[in-house]
């Protein structure tokens, strides 16, 4: 995997983990810019599933398994995408919430990716 990759993913994931939390401390609903912040993080996280999965049709291989990676991968790459639309179901701080632990989910998946991966 590439390290800058996920290193850059896991701080967009506590940015936007930190500026949606603020936001729910605040009494603030999901707003327009927090779903640009997660269309941002979730591009990131698309690029990395298909380095991810380019890199195992190469022959490279995980580590601790290919199963498990790819299992992480995906999960890395739904994190997001599933807070935000659970976001859109509680129109209250706790979709902001929701949406900061959603991040913070995925910035400890990119750990678990990199230590998965054997970098």
């Amino acid at each position: 995997m590439l390290d800058a990759l996920t290193l850059v993913i896991g701080v967009a994931a506590l940015l936007l983990a930190a500026w949606t939390g603020w936001a729910a401390y605040r009494d603030q609903s999901t707003k327009d810019w927090h779903f640009i912040g997660m269309a941002v993080v979730t591009l990131l996280a698309t690029v990395q599933l298909v380095v991810g999965i380019v890199q195992l049709a190469r022959g490279e291989k995980a580590e601790q398994g290919t199963a498990i990676f790819v299992a992480y991968l995906l999960g890395a790459f739904a994190a997001v995408p599933a807070a935000g639309f659970m976001s859109l179901a509680e129109r209250t701080r706790w979709g902001t919430a929701t949406v900061a632990a959603g991040a913070v989910v995925l910035a400890v998946l990119e750990v678990r990716l990199y230590d998965i991966w054997g970098s």
